[in-house]
């Protein structure tokens, strides 16, 4: 009987002890769901070529990711870390405070590397064959031999034998376009422009020269026949249809000779929105698809595990793109969009009443800009007379804006 009386007193005494308090069990609630929450990210984290998700297929990386990644988000929302909260407060005092020394230690620091990524992006041939270089081995590592298992070794060489084929297309296509484009089919070289005395060692040299060229594409149509239409070695070749697809659309949008061929496509859309800016848009719109392509390249290879290949692509492939496309042709855009800005869009009574019809070109008006002297031009050819002048070519006054 006693032990049963002092087992009752214990139940009892459970419960007289005072409850925790509602910050004490909050605070207790986040800690708890931070460590579940990396706990649950660990499998993204694994090292080596194939994490504990990606081994198990691309459809659980997926069914993973929807289902953990919201109830993660929403938890720490609910339930922040008392710390977290406390440095979330401090953190603008302490980015005001320390942001402009940290600035100049880094611009200091960044400056000589900042000078070699100019020079590097000045070189234009080379930068090129590098990026598709690390483009196309990245598209090895996600496309290839993220699912090759056994054959990932084999298929690595899949990036250097892509290049050289897309070299050789573009050589003939070059060449070809070369042809079409030539006016002169004469094999000598004339003394002057005016004279009829022909210059032997060049007219020599021209002729070495177009033939040289001639064979070349011979051979190289008939190595290219032996590999894709006989299929004559490169037995270990054997890209997908999407890795195809992808670095062939890559390629066509860095190399410069197929680059020049979307200009007269984009032309002949004949888009109102683009004003006769297509040659500004094209490079634009054409790094932007080769940056996006780069970025969810990387962004795949980080969830496999491959940190340092996946940071080193990105510095090639996109931080280095993104500068460039910043300092040149968008530069270039936004300048041109800057000037045609300071003239506002003339409204469709506007245009019925001018008769529709731009008095620079003489053809009818969709769109048109208005200038401060309330004349009426295409973007194109108010272009055009602003960089012979800064007057109007109807009342001859100089543009004056009113901000």
């Amino acid at each position: 009987m006693g032990m049963i009386t002092r087992v009752r007193g214990r139940l009892r005494s459970l419960h007289t002890l005072p409850k925790l308090d509602e910050k004490v069990r909050d605070e207790r609630i986040a800690e708890t769901v931070c460590l579940l929450s990396v706990l649950f990210l660990l499998p993204y984290c694994s090292r080596g070529h194939a994490p504990l998700l990606v081994s198990l297929g691309s459809w659980f990386v997926t069914t993973y990711s929807f289902l953990v990644l919201p109830i993660l988000i929403s938890a720490n929302y609910k339930y922040p870390v008392r710390w977290l909260r406390h440095i979330i407060r401090k953190l603008p005092g302490m980015f005001r405070k320390y942001s402009k020394p940290t600035w100049s230690i880094i611009r200091k620091t960044y400056a000589p590397l900042d000078k070699c990524e100019r020079t590097f992006m000045k070189m234009k041939n080379i930068s090129t064959l590098v990026t598709q270089m690390v483009f196309f081995m990245l598209c090895d590592r996600v496309l290839l031999c993220s699912f090759g298992g056994e054959n990932c070794p084999v298929k690595k060489v899949t990036a250097l034998y892509s290049l050289m084929f897309y070299n050789v297309i573009a050589y003939c296509v070059s060449y070809i376009k070369e042809l079409i484009e030539k006016e002169d089919w004469s094999v000598t070289v004339n003394m002057t422009q005016h004279s009829n005395i022909k210059h032997l060692a060049m007219s020599a040299t021209k002729i070495v020269l177009e033939w040289t060229k001639a064979v070349t594409f011979i051979i190289t149509v008939t190595f290219m026949l032996l590999v894709f239409g006989l299929e004559q070695g490169l037995e270990h070749y054997h890209p997908t249809a999407l890795y195809t697809f992808i670095t062939w659309t890559y390629y066509m949008c860095t190399e410069k000779v197929f680059v020049d061929l979307f200009l007269p496509l984009l032309q002949m859309l004949k888009l109102k929105s683009l004003e006769a800016l297509e040659q500004f848009y094209v490079p634009v719109y054409l790094r932007y698809y080769t940056i996006a392509l780069a970025t969810t390249l990387s962004l795949c290879l980080l969830l496999y595990g491959q940190f340092s290949f996946a940071l080193f692509a990105f510095y090639i492939t996109v931080f280095l793109k993104v500068k460039d496309t910043m300092f040149n042709c968008l530069k270039t855009l936004k300048k041109e969009l800057a000037m045609l800005g300071q003239f506002r869009q003339a409204t469709s009574e506007e245009i019925d009443n001018c008769d529709d019809v731009c008095a620079v070109c003489l053809c009818p008006m969709e769109r048109a800009r208005v200038t401060p002297c309330q004349h009426m031009f295409h973007a194109s050819c108010l272009r055009e007379c602003l960089n012979n002048s800064n007057n109007c070519p109807i009342c001859k006054r100089e543009y004056v804006f009113v901000h």
